[in-house]
């Protein structure tokens, strides 16, 4: 994803920022933890959702991954520990949602990593993290 804003405007959706990751660094990743589901989203962590328009992304940062979480039921997402912290400001943890089974939504990946549904991941990989801004 580009830092600049991708997708377009509408009522029914909320502007985010956060941060993407390169194609080089998701493919990476892919290959090392696989998607369980269907649908691989495997692109973005965001910082924040619902944001005003005109907040710009936040600098680039780096990542770590920490841990995989995985319901069984369909949601599976890696957790994340940015600048030596795995928790989001305004509430939540970092995370890339990773795969999705039929029916299931990125969002619901914050309701599993809050119940504990994950496990450290030892030596997981650092992650160079660009800013983006996007809709959902």
């Amino acid at each position: 994803m580009p830092s600049d804003v991708k997708g377009k405007a509408s009522p029914t959706r909320r502007r985010v920022v956060g941060w993407s990751l390169s194609g080089v660094e998701r493919g990476a990743l892919l290959a090392r933890f696989p998607p369980r589901y269907g649908r691989v989203v495997a692109d973005h962590v965001t910082l924040r959702s619902g944001v005003a328009d005109d907040l710009a992304p936040p600098p680039a940062a780096r990542g770590r991954v920490i841990g995989m979480a995985d319901d069984g039921e369909g949601v599976q997402a890696l957790v994340l520990e940015i600048d030596g912290a795995s928790d989001r400001p305004g509430g939540g943890t970092y995370h890339i949602t990773w795969s999705l089974g039929p029916g299931r939504q990125a969002r619901e990946s914050n309701a599993v990593i809050a119940a504990g549904d994950w496990r450290p991941v030892a030596g997981g990989p650092e992650l160079a993290l660009q800013p983006v801004r996007f809709f959902v």
